[in-house]
C-alpha cells in the first residue's frame, strides 16, 4: 500500500516539482516529552498547479529521480492570503506613511514645541 502524506508546500521554484514540509509529533522514549519533527519531501507536480502555502496530499510512487518518489494527489486547501498578494498590497500602500513614522513625527513636533516654549520663557 502506498504511503500518503499531508503537508504544506514550501517551494515550487523548480519545474514540475514541489517541496512539502510535513510536521509529526513524537514522544521521547525516556523523558515522555512530546516534540515536533519536521520532514521535507520532494514531490512531482505534473501541471505545476500547487503554490507556496497550499496544503496538499502526496502519494508514494516509483522513483522519478534521485530524491523524488512522491506525486501530488490533490490540493486540500489554499491559503486565504498568499505572500505574493501581501507584497502587492504593501507596494500599493508604500505611498502612504505608516503609523510608526506618523507617531515619530508627532513626537518630534511635541519636542520642538517644548524647546520653543523654553526658549521663549528665557
Amino acid at each position: 500500500m502506498a504511503r500518503t502524506i499531508v503537508g504544506v508546500v514550501t517551494s515550487n521554484k523548480t519545474d514540475k516539482t514541489i517541496v512539502i514540509t510535513a510536521h509529526t509529533r513524537k514522544t521521547h522514549p525516556l523523558y515522555r516529552k512530546q516534540y515536533t519533527v519536521t520532514t521535507k519531501f520532494i514531490a512531482h507536480d505534473e501541471k505545476n498547479e500547487a503554490e507556496i502555502g497550499d496544503k496538499v496530499t502526496i502519494v508514494e510512487c516509483r522513483p522519478i529521480s534521485k530524491r523524488k518518489h512522491f506525486t501530488l494527489q490533490e490540493i486540500n486547501e489554499k491559503p486565504v492570503l498568499r505572500a505574493d498578494k501581501l507584497a502587492a498590497v504593501k507596494t500599493e500602500d508604500s505611498g502612504k506613511k505608516d503609523s510608526k513614522s506618523k507617531a515619530k513625527e508627532e513626537v518630534e513636533d511635541v519636542e520642538k514645541d517644548k524647546k520653543d516654549k523654553k526658549e521663549s520663557s528665557k
